[in-house]
């Protein structure tokens, strides 16, 4: 098919009509008008920004079939099943399919009725696959995770090397979707999958404001953990660990506490890991332990937090994984654990890699950058934002927004860390350096003439402990690095030498210094206190329809959408056409059941002609015109043979607006009868203004 194909719908009206949403979100609609002209696009957007509907609705915008690569099968299947909610015809192959799915994905598409296509990478192997996508009448190939296709991700799919070839051979236009790509992973997508030709690029904000941020300094972890989801409890929310014991572990704990825990991590069989994968789907309120193999499968939009028992690996790995918290746009909160035992971990997970000296150094810039936001000074978001390229201002919903940390200035104490680092020839690492600082004659110290250099005890003043967290944060600001070719020995960065020098000054913090205790920010509510009693009630009745249906209670609606039912309070399905999330097909199969809840009474069954219009001006337009051939139907006197409009008919004059009896005699259902008898009072209600 052409780059130019012929697109089947306007992209606001399908915004509205299949995913009930009003507006775009920021980004979305100039992406979504790319990819349904055809052009080539990658698209870097965060975690919950709404990628999938940037190829979903283009898909729908044009003719023929578009092919969705994506990485997991539980993602695949999870996309399929919310489409077809939405009344989208989309299918799945995929080695999870029974007989019976793979079939009626293979009628669909022999019969031209599918629009979308999931494929995992690895299907690609199959030489079969490009033979039948070649005759499918494939439009357009879509790629979910697009950064799988770097060879230096820890995500790296080795299938998706081949999307370019199939892109080359299909002869269409190819749009790639990611959240987590440096400069280095967009480029190696360009290259590899756009074969180095520059595609229509969007690099849109990777600020999440409805996620609160923050972090805690270990102090008995399991603790902080209980304390953290106790706060929180009937709420799904994940906890990610370093080990798969400990996952084990907390998830039992957590149990014994009250609350619906299971744990998930790569040693166990796949069976039982699809089976929490779908048991977290499709339950309200569980909380998932797991290392981060628990990853990209993960497509709920309602989990309410993320916390961390141990520290992720970079700040990459820690954006990504806090992204997976409140996906539907409402408030979610995140905790992040750390202690210095993390940084050991991360520093010889990176020191016993197999990539070269400089990639390690690259990923010990970027661990420095996690520890620099875990030990920040101020917001949180603004020095997050400011690694990924960006600025904002104080967001005020980060833990240290809520209660900045006491600081100090630590310009003299960084100079001795930086002079005993200087004059030991950048060779040591912290434990060495601290013990010359508080003039410890250890024998390393002796055998090394260390106790006789100037900085020998200069730091007599501060404990070891104290003298850590000097270190740490000089690590958060990123002055010294571990040399990944010398065991972890600290070498200095040019921004280091201002400060060593006398020509800047630094600030640290005391409370890391005092190793100030918990400092837990206030729980963020979902809905007023006023609201909350019908927001139960409206997560029951999801909960209910949800089971009947056998899907996820967020395929219902998602919590963004019943908190905004629970604020409106809609009265009928006009008003309830207006809730961001609720499409035309929702409205159908659910908008009475909620509209019950809320307005406490049965709604009455509103004809399907009348109920495609709700939300718009032509729905009032329609019941206006209605009322006035009710009143007409025996004509001025009432003496009349009877006479009245099918509801199809008025949905047609409702919608075009006939501006002249001749153009009204045109719409089916108008005959020369009726057009004596409505035809001049319909034109007057057409001609007054909405």
């Amino acid at each position: 098919m052409p780059r130019d194909a012929d697109h089947d719908a306007s992209g606001e009206a399908l915004l509205k009509q299949v995913f009930g949403f009003d507006a775009f979100r920021p980004g979305q609609g100039e992406i979504v008008d790319s990819v349904a002209r055809g052009d080539n696009v990658l698209a870097i957007m965060p975690t919950g920004g709404g990628k999938s509907l940037c190829f979903q609705l283009p898909a729908l915008m044009r003719n023929g079939v578009t092919v969705v690569i994506s990485p997991l099968i539980a993602l695949m299947r999870d996309q399929v099943r919310g489409l077809r909610e939405a009344g989208v015809c989309a299918g799945a192959l995929t080695s999870g399919n029974t007989p019976e799915e793979t079939d009626a994905v293979w009628d669909m598409l022999r019969e031209g009725r599918l629009k979308l296509l999931y494929l995992a990478p690895e299907r690609l192997a199959n030489g079969g696959t490009q033979r039948m996508l070649a005759e499918a009448g494939v439009s357009m190939i879509a790629v979910d995770e697009a950064h799988c296709v770097s060879q230096w991700g820890h995500d790296f799919r080795p299938d998706y090397l081949r999307i370019g070839e199939l892109r080359r051979a299909l002869g269409v236009p190819l749009a790639a979707f990611t959240a987590t790509a440096d400069q280095e992973t967009q480029e190696e997508i360009v290259r590899r999958l756009f074969d180095g030709e520059t595609p229509s690029t969007f690099l849109r904000g990777f600020d999440r404001p409805n996620i609160h941020l923050a972090f805690l300094p270990k102090d008995n972890p399991r603790s902080q953990i209980l304390r953290f989801a106790a706060a929180r409890k009937g709420r799904s929310g994940i906890v990610y660990c370093g080990t798969r014991n400990k996952t084990e572990a907390i998830a039992k704990a957590l149990s014994d506490d009250g609350h619906v825990a299971c744990h998930y991590h790569g040693g166990m069989y796949p069976e039982d890991r699809r089976a929490v994968e779908e048991r977290f789907a499709v339950e309200d309120g569980l909380i998932v332990v797991a290392t981060v193999a628990f990853g990209m499968g993960v497509d709920k939009p309602d989990i309410r937090w993320v916390a961390h028992a141990d520290l992720p690996k970079s700040i990459e790995a820690y954006y990504q994984e806090i992204g997976r918290a409140g996906r539907d746009g409402a408030p979610a909160e995140t905790m992040t654990l750390y202690g210095a035992d993390d940084i050991r971990l991360r520093r010889s997970q990176i020191d016993e890699g197999n990539a070269p000296a400089d990639r390690r150094t690259a990923d010990h810039g970027r661990l420095n950058a996690l520890l620099g936001l875990a030990e920040a000074l101020g917001c949180r978001r603004q020095k997050l934002l400011k690694y990924f390229g960006e600025s904002s201002e104080p967001c005020g919903n980060c833990d240290l927004c809520d209660a900045p940390p006491k600081v100090f200035d630590g310009t003299e104490v960084v100079r001795k860390a930086l002079s005993a680092a200087l004059r030991t020839g950048e060779s040591f690492g912290m434990g060495h350096l601290v013990d010359i600082l508080m003039g410890n004659e250890t024998d390393k110290v002796r055998q090394r003439g260390h106790d006789s250099l100037p900085t020998f005890g200069v730091g007599r003043d501060l404990k070891k402990g104290q003298w850590q967290a000097v270190f740490r944060q000089m690590m958060g600001f990123d002055l010294v690095r571990p040399d990944a070719d010398r065991h972890g020995a600290l070498v200095m960065t040019d921004a280091a030498l201002p400060i060593l020098k006398g020509q800047e000054s630094i600030q640290l913090r005391q409370d890391v210094m005092d190793r100030a205790s918990d400092r837990r920010p206030q729980v963020k509510t979902l809905v007023s206190d006023e609201d909350a009693p019908l927001m139960s009630a409206l997560k029951a009745m999801r909960t209910s329809l949800a089971r009947e249906a056998s899907l996820p209670p967020y395929m219902i609606f998602p919590d963004r959408t019943l908190i905004e039912m629970a604020e409106k309070r809609p009265q009928s399905f006009d008003d309830m056409a207006n809730i961001n999330g609720v499409g035309a097909k929702k409205l159908q199969s659910y908008g009475a059941q909620f509209l019950s809840v809320i307005t406490g009474a049965a709604q009455e069954e509103m004809h399907p002609a009348r109920r495609k219009l709700a939300g718009q001006d032509a729905g009032a337009l329609f019941d206006r015109l209605q009322e006035a051939q009710l009143e007409l139907a025996r004509g001025e006197d009432g003496t009349g043979k009877p006479l009245s409009c099918s509801n199809a008919t008025l949905r047609q004059i409702a919608e075009r607006r006939p501006a002249t009896l001749s153009e009204l005699a045109r719409i089916a259902g108008m005959g020369e009868q009726k057009i004596d008898r409505f035809g001049q009072v319909f034109l007057d209600l057409l001609a007054q203004p909405d």
